[in-house]
């Protein structure tokens, strides 16, 4: 009896590891975000097994069961999507209840879009803070706000159509010259990688019709990581 945590491809189907590809074959069932967009990169492996919806929208009702169906004996491996769940996607609840009823979870390596995005802006990334998907409407200025002197370099999700005004609030908070990065279609063939002040950004973006999943990674306060130290 166990809970597989597995990764799967963010954009470019090569990305799925031969061991996730072993343990999807190999579990009883599997619990997908979408069971339509799934059975697409399943039928790709060759991999025919049965599936159950399990997303943000029914979760909370189903950790009971699932969890009890793995004590009772059943392998079941959970997968979104897109990339690593329970990064901005399902998978906490189930993870936490399994853990509480001392059922083994296993999560292996994977993709998630994060990562690159972080690696390639050329910001520094030996320490860092992910804050995923910003509030769409109430709590969003504040949670902004409350990054203000942050001096880690911070790593966001957005939308396509909420990238200008998420660029314009950072720069009404953090300053028109913090240098930062677009990512989006991360892995796919129209991959694009921006890199400038979020002025720039701003700009740029502007003018162009966004599609795609994108990471958003900024600058920390230098300001405030020079006053830390020297306190220090």
């Amino acid at each position: 009896m166990k809970l597989y945590i597995v990764p799967t491809p963010i954009g470019n189907l090569e990305d799925i590891t031969l061991r996730a590809i072993r343990i999807l074959k190999e579990v009883d069932l599997i619990l997908a975000e979408d069971t339509r967009k799934s059975g697409i990169l399943l039928k790709h492996l060759g991999i025919e097994k049965r599936m159950f919806a399990h997303h943000q929208h029914n979760e909370h009702k189903t950790v009971e069961m699932i969890s009890e169906r793995i004590a009772n004996g059943e392998k079941i491996a959970l997968i979104t999507d897109a990339g690593t769940p329970g990064i901005s996607d399902p998978g906490f609840l189930l993870i936490r209840e399994c853990i509480a009823k001392g059922i083994d979870v296993e999560c292996l390596p994977g993709p998630t879009a994060f990562v690159p995005a972080l690696v390639n802006s050329g910001l520094p990334c030996d320490t860092f803070c992910f804050e995923g998907f910003l509030p769409q409407k109430k709590g969003r200025q504040t949670k902004i706000k409350s990054l203000i002197h942050e001096h880690r370099t911070i790593v966001f999700y957005e939308s396509p159509h909420r990238l200008v005004k998420a660029l314009d609030q950072f720069i009404e908070h953090f300053g028109a010259d913090r240098k930062a990065s677009v990512s989006r279609e991360l892995t796919k063939m129209f991959e694009e990688n921006r890199r400038g002040t979020l002025q720039e950004l701003s700009d740029y973006f502007k003018t162009k019709t966004i599609k795609g999943e994108i990471v958003i990674v900024v600058e920390g306060n230098k300001k405030k990581h020079i006053e830390d130290s020297e306190d220090e």
